[in-house]
């Protein structure tokens, strides 16, 4: 069986990370084997000081900690990495309530002394604190309407009760309270009289409490007085939020080996049961969610860095996301595991149960997406930057908001009115002056190098382009020449290839299309007939191509020919470049779902192409047929159609009153998140491409979550449009443009065909990524 860090391997650490997750590891296989979570399950308090005092003296209740305070002063996320390893490996002892959490609100308070002295225990790990904030179900922030503290003499009276503490065992609990309006800290131990602790065991084993309270104390039991009181406990509790996020992928990641492992081992009718496609297909769903769970959290503990006032939004967000996701996980291993699965001596059903306790302590994923949506919508559903737009081309230099607002002035400058959210793909002709003002101004290309007329734009400055020009409405452009061959060209073409080919693309003077798919080769392009023979110093190609995006308007066409018959299919392939104005090259459109002509058949019948238009070596086509796969399966990956959607359905929304219908709010809150989820995961790609290193076959997986996030808001159109979800005549907008409910819908179909169809990318994640064979 793999163990816990057999997960690098398959989905790498986050950003940071890896260093103190192997440390936490082995901590724990030192400390606290399974077998001793086992034996603490159900007992009080469920934890054993001796442990507790090792894990302080690693270092662990000390993480966040300022050193002018006696701790280690590192970033939140090195706590993100321990939680992580916890995930994988599961702990008994209450390292978030007890250790986290207390960390993250004393050190605001150390001017006091009981506040400072209480911390040093903390770090020590001499004594075991808690926070005790929360009253009622459903309550996301400390707010303390019931317990009161009063000042009497030189007492303080404190009543209330508060439940869902942690830990039980502790040496006491910092009390969230209200002395008449004023956020009031207390410390409170349990042999205080007037004190009673009632247990509750959760699904995994672990305790909880709630403390109900008549105590009269010393007013030096006072930790801390003022707003800041709020501030500080509601900033722990996110930052914890984000924390539970980190030991749930620990648990995405720690459920997804150990069954991959069991598919790839356990055999039935003489083989192994992982060798079944549809179980294949199912890992491979599996596999692209732990990864975009990764993905999210990443950002999300990059942005709460750079923008701590973001913190509260992206925790929710974060975790009403990662905590679903990671129950569906543990949930499908259970059943892919079969009746072991459900038994007891099996690890799986600790896990699942792990996830249950963590997915709803501290705010379900439920509550959770509502403050999601309620928080973001605040400042409005489109976000508008503050400040002064930047200006030259340093866009490494730009922050993000002077990018945005440049590039947004940019759209309110140039782009053509008219064509502002038209829902359809619009030929050259009506976009080539748009085409033409992005060329003069350096724009066509966001993500080349800037060595080749491109803008290199960072992952996130990348996905705020895209935003803009998704937002103002902008129409797609013929791009093959942009997005598939010119980084095919960069990669492997030759000196003269790039200085004849990449300028004339980004002058618009060169509009290509591909030639990949033919009859009866569309995601088997190993068995493409389409052949070029060597005479002299040309290629004579016959065959035909089919699918072929726009060749109508393109002038030159990138083709995968068959230029050897002798070896093996994928061995034979070359890539060549052909003008489409040549003799014996005819284009036939094809009419799609939608009346439209946007796609068409290309036959060749003796067409004469120089030799000197091969790309890379005779017969080398399929490595570069794989790289610029990767290129068009990124770009299909890109969050781009799923945003232009989801648009629609903000103006649909707006334009019918939904966004006063709690169930529609619901609706929208989880694709706000598919789509959220959809950008972290492809800026780990982008991030890939700007880096000039060639995309590995997990892109695929991109391209599945991409799509198909696509279709899914597509149909939320057509379903919360009524009787205007079938009509094929525009419904008018409040925003004075016009929808087509259905439009949207039926031009996502084709995305999850293209470029290799769904199944086919889950096939190859399954064998690439994932090893699972088919036999």
């Amino acid at each position: 069986m793999m163990n816990a860090l057999d997960s690098f391997s398959i989905f790498g650490p986050l950003p940071r990370q890896a260093e103190f997750m192997e440390a936490a590891a082995g901590i724990l296989a030192q400390v606290s084997p399974m077998a001793r979570l086992r034996e603490l399950r159900g007992a009080s308090p469920g934890w054993d000081t001796a442990t507790w005092k090792a894990l302080a003296e690693a270092g662990w209740t000390s993480v966040t900690v300022p050193e002018s305070l006696g701790g280690l002063g590192l970033d939140v996320e090195v706590l993100g990495a321990i939680a992580t390893a916890v995930g994988e490996s599961p702990l008994p002892d209450p390292y978030l309530g007890a250790g986290a959490l207390p960390a993250l609100v004393l050190p605001a308070f150390a001017d006091n002394a009981l506040a400072r002295d209480l911390l040093n225990d903390v770090i020590s790990g001499s004594a075991v604190l808690g926070l005790a904030w929360q009253e009622n179900p459903g309550e996301l922030i400390p707010t303390s309407v019931s317990t009161s503290a009063s000042i009497e003499g030189d007492r303080i009276r404190l009543v209330g009760s508060k439940r869902w503490v942690s830990p039980v065992g502790a040496t006491g609990w910092l009390v969230h309270a209200r002395r008449g309006e004023l956020p009031t800290l207390v410390w409170l131990r349990p042999d205080d009289a007037g004190v009673t602790v009632e247990t509750e065991q959760r699904a995994d084993g672990s305790l909880l409490c709630t403390l109900q309270m008549d105590v009269v104390l010393s007013a030096t039991r006072i930790v801390a007085q003022g707003e800041a009181v709020d501030s500080v406990c509601q900033q722990a509790l996110e930052t914890t939020r984000l924390l539970q996020c980190s030991e749930l992928y620990g648990i995405a990641r720690r459920v997804f080996c150990m069954t991959l492992d069991y598919l790839k081992t356990r055999v039935q009718f003489g083989r192994p049961i992982g060798a079944n496609q549809a179980l294949q297909h199912r890992m491979v769903d599996a596999y692209v969610g732990v990864m975009a769970c990764g993905a999210l959290l990443a950002d999300s503990y990059r942005e709460a860095s750079q923008d701590p006032a973001a913190l509260p939004r992206v925790a929710a967000l974060a975790k009403s996301r990662i905590a679903e996701r990671v129950i569906a996980l543990c949930r499908e291993s259970v059943q892919l595991h079969g009746a072991i699965g459900y038994t007891d001596e099996y690890d799986i059903g600790i896990y699942l149960k792990r996830a249950l306790h963590l997915a709803s302590w501290l705010g379900s994923p439920r509550t959770l997406q509502a403050r999601y949506l309620a928080l973001r919508q605040q400042g409005g559903r489109q976000a508008q930057a503050d400040g002064v737009a930047a200006s030259g081309e340093d866009y490494a230099a730009m922050s993000d908001e002077g990018f945005r607002l440049m590039v947004r002035g940019f759209l309110r400058s140039n782009y053509p009115q008219h064509l502002r959210h038209v829902p359809r793909r619009l030929r050259l002709a009506e976009v080539r002056d748009w085409y033409q003002t992005l060329s003069r101004n350096g724009w066509l290309a966001p993500a080349w190098p800037r060595e080749h007329g491109g803008m290199a734009l960072s992952p996130a400055k990348l996905l705020i382009f895209f935003e803009e020009m998704e937002g103002w409405g902008a129409a797609r452009l013929p791009d093959q020449g942009i997005i598939n061959l010119g980084p095919v060209l960069i990669q492997h073409g030759t000196p003269e290839q790039k200085a004849h080919y990449l300028p004339r693309i980004l002058s618009g003077q060169d509009i290509w299309c591909q030639g990949y798919s033919e009859p009866n080769a569309g995601s088997d392009l190993a068995s493409l007939r389409t052949e070029a023979r060597r005479v002299g110093d040309d290629f004579i190609v016959n065959g035909q191509k089919i699918w072929t995006t726009l060749a109508h308007d393109a002038t030159h066409i990138f083709a995968l020919v068959r230029t050897d018959k002798t070896v093996k299919p994928q061995a034979g392939i070359s890539f060549l470049l052909i003008d489409l104005k040549s003799p014996g090259v005819t284009i036939r459109p094809i009419t799609n779902i939608i009346d439209e002509q946007e796609f068409c058949e290309v036959f060749f019948e003796d067409v004469k192409v120089p030799a000197t238009n091969l790309v890379g070596e005779l017969n080398m086509g399929w490595t570069i047929a794989k790289d610029l796969l990767g290129y068009e399966r990124i770009f299909a990956g890109s969050p781009q159609q799923s945003r232009q959607a989801l648009h629609h359905l903000e103006q649909l929304a707006d334009s019918q009153s939904l966004f006063e219908l709690p169930e529609f709010c619901q609706t929208y809150a989880q694709l706000l998140g598919d789509v959220r989820e959809l950008e972290s995961l492809y800026g780990l790609f982008a991030d890939i491409v700007r880096r000039g290193a060639l995309l590995p076959p997990s892109v695929s997986g991109l391209k599945v979550l991409a799509t198909e996030t696509y279709v899914r808001i597509a149909r939320e159109i057509v379903r919360w449009a009524d009787e205007a979800g079938g009509t094929w005549t525009g419904v008018a907008m409040n925003d004075g443009t016009s929808l087509i409910p259905a439009a949207p819908f039926l031009q996502s179909l084709v995305t999850t065909i293209y470029g290799g169809s769904n199944e086919i990318q889950r096939n190859i994640v399954a064998k690439a990524v994932l090893g699972m064979a088919n036999r």
